[in-house]
This record gives structure tokens, C-alpha cells and sequence, in this order.
């Protein structure tokens, strides 16, 4: 939690993302569910000594949220050692220099994970956004791409535990950073309020102004507390516990703090004028929070699937017959 807040305060967003984003929710699939030892040793060396990069290659055009969606296919060849991958992946954070690629298949009778390696038959493509070019996202094809058997994560048409494995500590960690960038817009907001001369006064002088910080303090640090709450829980809850009892908390965590960044993000626009949506100056921080605050509403499963989840995880352990 130490680490992605503070990360968040180099104020650039695609600065912690390019350099963490694709470690942090590919590599893991690698440590988890790699059956060979002594080369998950080799790519783990390979991706912490930063010598080479990894990204999580599951989200497509038609498939989002909705991972069940995916179209990619892993066909086996007649001898069967090798998979041939086609079809497309959008929005792949990372994907633009990875030299490894977590990809998400759809194989025979389910939905299946593959370690893709650059190669032939793999190209990626920038996409335009208005986050940071710094994250490297990505278009990537795969066109008749040769795959051993041996890069196969997990059991084949199970893939889909190791894609939902790490979406807890995924949305977990865009908690962090949103939620961090959010004290950092207040900071600045308190710091302006103190320093901007409006009719005649400060702009703290004004009820209207104090207000507007009363909300974003408010939402800031009950978020902050929820975070805390849960992160406790995470260090000293087995994984299996997490994964059984802190989905769908985690989920309405990630929903509730970017719904806050929403608020904020707009307030602090109102408290800097002209200067929130200029790029450089004063008020460069809240231009670059107001532009890019939405990603983390959207990245990891959108604000109304987690919402979602939440409450039907709440309502799964409901007693049948309560009532008023």
C-alpha cells in the first residue's frame, strides 16, 4: 500500500503504470500457476531485474468487463505440443514494449491462460489516449502465433481462475493510487485556497470554497480508512480466505473511491479556474487528475460491475428468511 501511494505522488500517471502496472497483474499469474520451477525462476529474475517486461493480455473490442466475452483462440496442433494463437487484444496496459505477454485463450472447452513471448506473428500497436503514452497501451494481433504446451498457466479450459486469481489485489492497488492522487488534488486545493485573492479576500474566506473542501477531506479520508481496513485484512487473512470473503469488499472499495475522484476531480476544476484545465503552471496537477481520473473507474472492472458484485457477494451469505 506504501509503495503504490507513494508511486501516486510523482503527480504522472502513466510514470507508475509504465513501470509497474504490467509486473504487478501478469507476473503473479506466472508465480501462482507455472508448474515448471526452475523457469518461473528464470522469468521472475528476468521481469524484477527489469531486463524484461510482462503485461496481462485479457481484456479485447468485445470483451471487457465481460472476460467470459474473450474471442482469441488456442488451437492445438495434430501432434499436439504447440497452441496456434489468433485474434486481437485492446487496451493492454504495458503491451507496447512487453516482451512477454499473460494472454487470455479460448481454447477447446473453456477459456484458457498462455505465456505468449514476442515473436513472430505478434505486433502491438500504440493506442492514443488521453492517460500517458508513458503506460505503453496497447492493440496487439496475434496472427498464427506458434505456442508450446509447456506455456500453459494452470489447467487447460480453466483458465478463468487464473484471470480472476489476481483481480482482488489488481483493483486493490488502483484503489491505492486513485484514492492517493485524490489527497494530493485537496493538498493543492488547500494550498491555492490559501493563496488566491478573490474579491477582496482568500478564497478559504469563502463559505462556498470551504464547503467544497469540507466534502473532498471527507470523502479522501473515510476512503483512506476503508482502504486501511482492508489492507489490514489482507496481510493477515490465508489466500484462500481473501479470495472467499474480500471480493465483492474490495470491489464496492475500488467503486466508492473512484465515485470520490469523480467529486473531486470536479470541485477542484471549480476552486482553480482557468488554471484546473491548463497543463502547465499552478494548476497542472488538477488538469492531469481531471483528465485521467476516469481510467481507474473503467480499468479492473468497471464502477458498475463492482458494485454489482459487492452486493451480490452480501446477498449470497443473506439469510434466506430475513425479513422487516
Amino acid at each position: 500500500m506504501i509503495i503504490c501511494q507513494e508511486g501516486a505522488r510523482s503527480n504522472a500517471r502513466g510514470f507508475q503504470d509504465g513501470q509497474l502496472a504490467g509486473m504487478v497483474i501478469g507476473l503473479p499469474c506466472v508465480m501462482n500457476y507455472m508448474k515448471d520451477e526452475a523457469r518461473k525462476k528464470a522469468l521472475m529474475d528476468e521481469i524484477f531485474s527489469g531486463k524484461k517486461y510482462m503485461c496481462l493480455a485479457i481484456t479485447e473490442a468485445f470483451a471487457g468487463s465481460d472476460v467470459a466475452g474473450l474471442r482469441t483462440t488456442a488451437k492445438k496442433t495434430p501432434d499436439g505440443k504447440h497452441y496456434i494463437v489468433n485474434g486481437t487484444k485492446k487496451w493492454i496496459t504495458n503491451g507496447v514494449y512487453s516482451d512477454y505477454f499473460i494472454t487470455g485463450v479460448r481454447t477447446e472447452k473453456g477459456l484458457s491462460v498462455l505465456i505468449i513471448p514476442r515473436g513472430e506473428g505478434v505486433e502491438t500497436k500504440p493506442i492514443k489516449t488521453s492517460y500517458s503514452p508513458a503506460a505503453g497501451t496497447a492493440y496487439i494481433t496475434f496472427d498464427n502465433v506458434k505456442v508450446p504446451v509447456e506455456n500453459l498457466l494452470g489447467e487447460e479450459n480453466k483458465g478463468i481462475y487464473v484471470i480472476l486469481s489476481n483481480f482482488n489485489h489488481e483493483r486493490w492497488s488502483m484503489a491505492c493510487t486513485s484514492v492517493r492522487m485524490s489527497r494530493t488534488v485537496v493538498e493543492e486545493c488547500l494550498k491555492w485556497s490559501h493563496q488566491r485573492i478573490v474579491f477582496g479576500k482568500r478564497l478559504i474566506d469563502q463559505p462556498v470554497i470551504r464547503q467544497k473542501l469540507a466534502k473532498m477531506i471527507a470523502l479522501v479520508e473515510s476512503n483512506q480508512a476503508w482502504l486501511e481496513s482492508i489492507t489490514y485484512q489482507m496481510c493477515n487473512m490465508p489466500y484462500k480466505e481473501q479470495s472467499k470473503h474480500l471480493g465483492g469488499p474490495i470491489g464496492l472499495l475500488k467503486m466508492s473511491i473512484t465515485r470520490a475522484a469523480h467529486e473531486i476531480a470536479d470541485e477542484s476544476v471549480q476552486i482553480f479556474g482557468g488554471r484546473g484545465l491548463t497543463q502547465s503552471g499552478m494548476g497542472k496537477v488538477i488538469e492531469m487528475f481531471h483528465r485521467t481520473y476516469k481510467f481507474d473507474a473503467i480499468l479492473g472492472g468497471a464502477e458498475e460491475v463492482l458494485g454489482d458484485l459487492g452486493v451480490r457477494q452480501a446477498m449470497a451469505k443473506m439469510p434466506k428468511h430475513a425479513k422487516l
